[in-house]
């Protein structure tokens, strides 16, 4: 069956101290879909399995597809049922010289999964979320991100998400967008809301 391909497939970036990285990731990919592309968003360092994107994909597929990598929240199955909210605890996040063995083996099942997800053919829109992170706790090596970037096919675009990009995938990239804090709710105690930020 043909399907429709994008014509050039470029490399974007979306770091930044602020929020709005997945949320814009999460945009573009809705965009592509809503033309009839087909999507996969690979989450590193997530594993909360009760974010409203999860709930909101499952109802895209096949044409939106996320797999994520990362420690189970320990309160997920009480968050997903609104019975709780996000306590902010980062038991499920790596800690910056603190990573452990299993942090380091979920995100290279997350690589592996990456390579997979952009060297098939089966997706036009390949989102590697949080991947900055994984650079920065020290958990991939860039080289190896920058080796599979040069190896995508010409049709697949690639979003890498996250906090602190490196300048060699800055270096790299067709289109960089840095979100910037003026405000945050955060600065004035409000806690991370469910819908809003996960």
């Amino acid at each position: 069956m043909n399907r429709p391909r994008l014509k050039k497939g470029l490399i974007e970036v979306y770091t930044g101290d602020s929020k709005g990285k997945t949320t814009s990731a999460l945009g573009l990919a809705l965009r592509a879909i809503g033309h009839g592309f087909y999507a996969c968003m690979i989450q590193f360092l997530k594993g909360g399995a009760y974010t409203g994107e999860l709930f909101a994909v499952q109802r895209l597929y096949p044409n939106f597809t996320i797999l994520q990598y990362g420690i189970t929240c320990p309160y997920s199955a009480l968050i997903r049922q609104g019975e709780m909210d996000c306590q902010g605890c980062d038991k499920c996040f790596a800690k910056k010289g603190h990573a452990t063995e299993e942090n380091i083996k979920m995100a290279r099942l997350a690589f592996k999964a990456a390579e997979e997800a952009i060297c098939s053919g089966a997706y036009d829109i390949v989102i590697l979320d949080e991947i900055n992170h994984a650079f920065y706790y020290d958990l991939l090596p860039v080289a190896d991100t920058l080796d599979l970037l040069s190896k995508k096919p010409g049709h697949v675009e690639v979003v890498l998400t996250g906090r602190h990009a490196p300048p060699e995938i800055i270096a790299a990239a067709d289109l960089v967008t840095e979100m910037t804090i003026v405000k945050h709710p955060f600065q004035n105690g409000i806690k991370s809301r469910r819908g809003i930020e996960y």
